[in-house]
């Protein structure tokens, strides 16, 4: 692999950055790019010709200049160790989060639980499909990215049709204390995989997406707990079946972000 170290003169926002990083996607065999706003500093590992690269930063006329280019193998073995351990350890605790509340949910007949297990299932297909992605090329990420967000919309839509089906027919009151309790743990599952994504500070669209369907999962947490002891309170499992409807907006609307970082 080379590691090639260009100047870009007129790199000095955030704006530069996703331009240039949506530039390179376009090269099949760039693999990792680590910027460095401060000083204008852009290092690109790959296996692809650094003519290549240099003729594509050209064209977006941000005065670049080539510094060094050389070979190495400095970064992509640690970076992908890292990362796998990581999606590891969030994949397994989503996947036994998902056992957890899908049967509580059909126990209880909490519809909040069972959308909660369903979303936690299709962020272990991401956390899967990410780890897939390590070390693969940007492109091979951003379509990563792609299909998981296609995943989560398909997984959702199956999950507002079941929403209606238990609306119209007769269902009986969930057990709301199942309901707060088993969400509350998912909640301290959640908050510590979202920490653990965060510390990576890795900005590649398969962790960015994972991020966005951690952060999702403890607002969907949080709403289960409050449908919970709404449903003790109104005696009513309307303000189930609502929690379980807004679980799955809310697994589209992070399904769409996900496609975007894929473009």
């Amino acid at each position: 692999m080379q590691k090639s170290v260009f100047k870009i003169s007129k790199m000095d926002c955030p704006s530069e950055e996703n331009l240039i990083t949506m530039k390179l996607s376009e090269i099949d065999n760039v693999m990792h790019l680590d910027f460095n706003l401060e000083e204008r500093i852009l290092k690109i590992y790959h296996y692809a010709d650094v003519e290549i690269i240099s003729i594509a930063l050209k064209e977006l006329k941000l005065n670049e200049s080539l510094i060094s280019s050389e070979e190495t193998d400095e970064i992509i073995n640690e970076s992908k160790s890292n990362q796998s351990k990581l999606l590891w350890t969030v994949l397994l605790l989503n996947f036994v989060f998902f056992v957890i509340e899908m049967s509580t949910g059909l126990i209880s007949k909490s519809m909040g639980l069972v959308a909660d297990s369903l979303d936690m299932l299709a962020d272990s297909f991401v956390y899967g499909l990410s780890l897939i992605a390590v070390g693969g090329t940007i492109l091979k990420k951003k379509r990563i990215a792609k299909y998981a967000g296609y995943f989560q919309i398909t997984l959702a839509i199956m999950g507002i049709v079941e929403v209606i089906r238990r609306f119209l027919a007769y269902e009986a009151l969930p057990v709301f204390s199942t309901m707060i309790i088993v969400s509350l743990f998912a909640l301290i599952a959640n908050s510590i995989c979202l920490y653990l994504l965060q510390k990576s500070k890795s900005k590649e669209a398969h962790m960015r997406a994972s991020m966005i369907f951690t952060s999702n999962d403890i607002i969907i947490n949080l709403g289960v707990i409050v449908a919970g002891v709404l449903v003790h309170w109104l005696k009513s499992g309307l303000p189930d079946l609502i929690i379980g409807v807004i679980v799955f907006l809310l697994v589209i609307q992070g399904a769409f972000r996900t496609l975007k970082l894929s473009k």
